[in-house]
């Protein structure tokens, strides 16, 4: 890639602006990434990223994508043992109420299960080492610096070291991944820019994280183990294998559901949503800690590719952008593929740069958006608007889980949709279309999955585009 720039700033060293410094490395001749907390040199939580002692999944798209830009760093992950899901039977996912059947055979992406902070940590070490990045701990953004005109950011305002010292840095681009309260907005809004329509769907959930050493083949085969909300039980929980020969266990939910921090009570939360065996395991583990919790009000989504004005030198980027349940898994995942989307976009120079970052970011933001605000709508505890084809499609996922739960092609399609791999479409293609309803008819009957050799006709179709259009407005509120 050619060098458009002479220097970038890129605000917030978590997993999305590591993510976007190494792609503007590429681009810019000097990098500065500005972080307010201080970093430290091992894989440790840090008050900046609270979110960071629950549990964490690198998914296969966002995996792809981290190999890209990091050659080895999976593989020296897995040899500082960071379990890795290479086969789908080493999986055990029951969204919606529905066990996937999953067969025994290598999965075409593998599940990188390093903790948060291990993950960001050895991202971090690699970003350092760059020769053309600095990293600025103990340094706290207060405010832009533009032009006269304010049509162009020229830099930022910070106050760096104990003494807090105001100075400027100049830059021919400043990236903000300060995450979901990230200042970017009313930094617009000081400047004489409006605010980007935003949506929101409230979710009032809480989830909950012990880390426990289970005893040896407490879950033989197994490094993986969901269990999704429903509508008759709005909680559920995640259990799986890190590194350091330990497991995290992360429980969540919504509204007056939530799971307690008392260790008594933690137990008791699991007892109800559990499996026979999931609960064993829980109860004879080692606990390594203190159960934390943390809150989370809304998926938001903030649509910067709408705006008509913005200014040149400025981006924002990751949680800023868009924010989703985290019992999804989602977030460093979509941060990865707005990488790529800012590595795609860099390679037409500077000239418009936000503008086509923004749409290009929206592809995969509205992924995430569709998966995330589809599955909460499906829960009755989740108010929001549910219009005709907001029911309509998820009452068709509801029937593509349940032939998933006999059909192993159907539950990997519908993995693949899941981990960003696929467009939500792909479960809408009369192949698997056919398998769908063809699995909602043998629910009611005994004998074996189908047979994944089954011929499909050509006539059968369904509405693909309507996944694109119908689960990306709960609520907009506009600037």
């Amino acid at each position: 890639m050619r060098r458009i720039g002479g220097h970038a700033v890129v605000l917030g060293a978590s997993v999305a602006g590591l993510l976007a410094a190494r792609v503007l490395s590429d681009a810019y001749e000097r990098v500065t990434v500005v972080e307010r907390d201080p970093l430290p040199e091992t894989a440790e939580n840090r008050r900046g990223v609270p979110q960071g002692r629950h549990a964490h999944v690198l998914l296969a798209r966002g995996a792809q994508i981290v190999k890209e830009l990091f050659p080895g760093l999976l593989d020296d992950l897995v040899a500082g043992g960071a379990p890795v899901v290479r086969d789908l039977t080493e999986m055990r996912f029951s969204p919606a109420g529905h066990r996937l059947c999953l067969r025994g055979h290598p999965a075409q992406a593998a599940t990188y299960q390093a903790s948060r902070p291990y993950l960001e940590g050895q991202v971090r070490a690699r970003v350092r080492a760059l020769p053309a990045v600095e990293v600025l701990d103990r340094c706290e953004v207060v405010g832009l610096v533009t032009t006269v005109a304010r049509d162009r950011v020229t830099g930022v305002r910070v106050l760096r070291g104990a003494l807090g010292v105001e100075e400027a840095l100049g830059a021919d681009l400043v990236l903000d991944a300060t995450g979901r309260g990230g200042r970017a907005m009313a930094w617009l809004a000081t400047i004489g820019y409006g605010q980007p329509p935003q949506e929101q769907l409230p979710i009032h959930l809480k989830y909950a994280t012990r880390h426990l050493r289970l005893r040896p083949d407490a879950l033989p085969g197994h490094k993986f183990v969901a269990v999704g909300a429903e509508p008759g039980r709005p909680t559920g929980l995640v259990l799986f294998a890190e590194e350091q020969d330990r497991w995290v266990l992360t429980l969540i939910g919504y509204d007056r559901h939530h799971p307690p921090a008392e260790p008594e009570a933690f137990l008791a939360f699991v007892e109800a949503v559990a499996p026979t065996d999931v609960l064993a395991a829980v109860r004879d583990a080692e606990p390594l800690d203190d159960v934390v919790v943390q809150r989370f009000p809304a998926n938001v989504r903030r649509r910067y590719e709408r705006l008509r004005r913005f200014p040149a030198g400025l981006l924002v980027f990751g949680d800023a952008i868009c924010s989703t349940n985290p019992a999804y898994a989602l977030g460093m995942s979509v941060a990865a593929l707005q990488a790529a989307a800012l590595q795609d976009s860099l390679v037409d120079g500077d000239r418009d740069l936000a503008r086509r970052f923004f749409r290009a970011a929206a592809k995969p933001v509205d992924m995430a958006w569709q998966l995330a605000v589809g599955a909460d709508l499906a829960l009755p505890q989740v108010q929001g608007p549910r219009p005709l084809p907001v029911r309509v499609i998820n009452a068709y996922v509801n029937r593509v889980l349940t032939a998933a739960e006999r059909d192993p092609a159907v539950a990997e399609h519908f993995l693949r949709v899941a981990s960003l791999q696929d467009p939500a479409r792909r479960l809408f293609r009369p192949s698997t279309a056919l398998r769908v309803v063809l699995g909602s008819l043998r629910r009611r009957l005994p004998g074996p999955a189908i047979d994944t050799t089954t011929r499909v006709p050509s006539a059968v179709h369904a509405p693909e585009e309507e996944v694109t259009s119908a689960l990306g407005k709960p609520r907009t509120t506009a600037p």
